[in-house]
């Protein structure tokens, strides 16, 4: 696959992609997502977890991940729409979780990046009754956290969920935290950038068995794609960027994720 004329490499035959974390219910795939997917598989990915933001993107994401033998899906509510979602919704949300190919209670947490969004308590109330969800079925929790790190953690630390804080853009301190709970950090593309000195110290710090990898497609394509619409298959950069960092191979890097990522959401890809 090359994109912009940069080569995608293609994977070794015992390197296999898990991207814990896809949004390919964005409109930017309508236009190619089956022919991109028919791909992806070319390219080693063996799974991905694809996440919902709102009730509606939620329907989206879970049709998508019965009609494809290797996509997953998470249910759940962004906090960029804590304010928007019904009791009613709840409801049908919560029907989602008997369906097999939902794993996660997903995409949830806390965002006060923008004024204009939700209010704080808003948002702490539609996480924690998302967390409470988890909990009563038994499944783990994709956390979105940004700017709201305190907040976060102290919700984290009080429930004590399963599950991972997706994304990662904490302190190695906070990071330790996470850990001790029993939870995953999830790394993007993000590590690959030339400002990315948090992202870094993390990867220096974080035990290889609690680390997840993901691309929060389609955004935060690692470099050399930064800016563009991202997919699994660049996932290869970021293992490479991390594998650099631990001093380690990037079949080493792929497998302990993919084996993390199965553990977490009790999968077998």
């Amino acid at each position: 696959m090359i994109i912009d004329s940069f080569e995608i490499p293609e994977l070794a035959a015992d390197e296999r992609i898990f991207d814990s974390h896809a949004h390919y219910d964005d409109d930017s795939f309508d236009a190619d997502r089956d022919a991109l997917f028919a791909d992806l598989e070319g390219f080693g990915v063996c799974g991905i977890i694809n996440n919902g933001s709102s009730f509606e993107l939620c329907k989206k994401g879970l049709k998508l991940a019965e009609k494809y033998n290797f996509l997953y899906q998470a249910v759940g509510i962004h906090p960029e729409f804590a304010a928007d979602v019904s009791d009613a919704e709840f409801a049908e949300l919560e029907s989602m979780l008997d369906n097999k190919k939902v794993v996660a209670v997903g995409e949830i947490g806390l965002d006060y990046h923008y004024d204009d969004g939700p209010s704080k308590e808003v948002q702490h109330e539609v996480f924690i009754r998302q967390i409470e969800l988890a909990q009563k079925h038994n499944l783990p929790i994709i956390v979105h956290d940004r700017d709201a790190h305190a907040d976060v953690l102290e919700i984290l630390k009080k429930y004590g969920p399963k599950g991972v804080v997706h994304c990662y853009s904490g302190s190695v301190e906070m990071m330790k935290e996470i850990l001790k709970i029993g939870m995953y950090i999830g790394m993007t593309g993000v590590v690959t950038f030339k400002n990315a000195r948090k992202a870094v110290e993390c990867m220096e710090e974080i035990p290889l068995d609690r680390l997840l990898i993901e691309t929060d497609c389609p955004y935060l394509a690692p470099v050399p794609f930064r800016a563009k619409r991202c997919n699994s298959s660049m996932i290869t950069f970021t293992a490479e960027k991390i594998a650099e960092i631990k001093g380690i191979s990037r079949a080493e890097v792929l497998a302990a994720t993919r084996e993390n990522t199965n553990w977490l959401f009790n999968l077998n890809r």
